[in-house]
């Protein structure tokens, strides 16, 4: 399974706003924390290392 790039959210700012709105009220560590959460329930979703792999190397250029 390839690393979906192209757009592929049905609702991309509803998506954005779903998650600024679960980070309103925490302070940065708790805000810190909730992504780090999420980011590991998504990469245990994903379940493919190759993939994950990919989406890394993707995130690491664009810092």
């Amino acid at each position: 399974m390839p690393l979906i790039t192209a757009p592929n959210l049905a609702d991309p700012d509803g998506a954005y706003a779903a998650l600024l709105a679960r980070h309103k009220g925490l302070s940065e560590p708790e805000s810190a924390a909730l992504n780090a959460r999420l980011i590991l329930i998504l990469m245990n979703h994903l379940g493919d290392q190759a993939v994950l792999e990919e989406a890394l190397d993707l995130a690491i250029v664009a810092c």
